[in-house]
């Protein structure tokens, strides 16, 4: 049981928990929609929810684990444990002290980070980037958010590295949820591309994408819609991917151009579900943007699939 080690993924949609050995294997794991109301009081109150049931599925209490990580949204303070301005989460625009209210509820210590640095973290160490020693993790989801290593350690720089969906991909460009223009998740997150079909039904654009969510009982436009939009050669649904990966290939070469390195490791939602299949239009996109073209980095999905960011935040509790 010592070796036990609990992990949460809090996204913009999923709450993903797992209880972790010391060899990186998941014993234990369980998935909650994140809250669309509230704040981040009901937010923490459902990740402890979600670590509980996933630490009675590997049998054993929360007490018990060696410690707890966080992969966060926003700015997560791994000196402190305080998250704030995590804007893709209900009423989470201030500061909120996380790790210390899990730690009261869960009776265990809890560290945070960056919930997509810990997800790079983890696929450098345990999945698609084990083979090399510099890359950039590009997870895209709710959002859009990056993870580094340079010859092979995590570069946070001081301390809030690796933000490349805020990446200007246009000047003057689409309104981002983070308040300014042009950054390519304005573009690409799931949260704007579902504002965006919304104004454009709205404006008499025909799509099935609002019929499906509804069909399918989902509160968002999640990436399981966005498939099925795409097989039923929705319109507005092409369109509105073809256009994030236009903007996603731009942002990753502009990011290569600057680091030069050996791969890209493509996650989140988003990415894992359209990794593959859009891969050839998203290394076009970027072929048009890249200083070396000749050279382009290796690009790869993400292999630890949705216990990713679960896995990489158990990655912060001390072995």
């Amino acid at each position: 049981m010592a070796d036990l080690r609990g992990g949460i993924d809090l996204g913009g949609t999923k709450i993903q928990t797992a209880i972790v050995d010391g060899d990186g294997k998941v014993v234990g794991e369980a998935r909650h929609p994140t809250p669309t109301e509230g704040g981040p009081e009901d937010v923490a109150a459902a990740m402890a929810t979600a670590l509980r049931e996933a630490a009675e599925a590997a049998g054993v209490e929360t007490k018990e684990l060696k410690g707890v990580g966080v992969g966060s949204p926003g700015d997560a303070d791994e000196k402190t444990g305080v998250v704030s301005a995590a804007r893709n989460l209900p009423g989470w625009e201030g500061k909120f002290p996380l790790a210390e209210t899990l730690d009261q509820a869960l009776g265990t210590e809890v560290k945070v980070g960056n919930d997509v640095q810990v997800a790079t973290e983890a696929e450098f160490q345990l999945g698609a980037g084990k083979e090399f020693e510099s890359l950039i993790g590009v997870f895209w989801g709710t959002g859009v958010g990056g993870g580094l290593i340079l010859d092979g350690k995590p570069w946070l720089g001081r301390g809030a590295a690796g933000e490349i969906g805020h990446v200007v991909v246009k000047r003057g460009g689409a309104k981002c949820p983070c308040g300014r223009e042009g950054c390519l998740e304005a573009y690409a997150g799931r949260k704007a591309m579902e504002a965006e079909a919304r104004k454009r039904h709205e404006d008499g654009e025909k799509t099935d994408l609002f019929k499906l969510m509804e069909k399918h009982d989902k509160p968002r436009l999640t990436s399981g819609i966005w498939e099925r939009a795409l097989d039923h050669e929705d319109k507005l649904a092409e369109h509105l991917i073809e256009r994030a990966i236009e903007a996603l290939g731009t942002g990753i070469a502009s990011a290569i151009n600057l680091l030069d390195v050996e791969a890209v490791i493509l996650g989140g939602g988003l990415g894992i579900r359209f990794g593959e299949r859009l891969q050839e239009p998203l290394l076009e996109e970027m072929g048009k943007h890249l200083f070396v073209d000749e050279r382009p980095p290796a690009v790869r999905v993400a292999s630890l699939g949705d216990l990713g960011g679960a896995i990489g935040a158990s990655l912060l509790v001390a072995t």
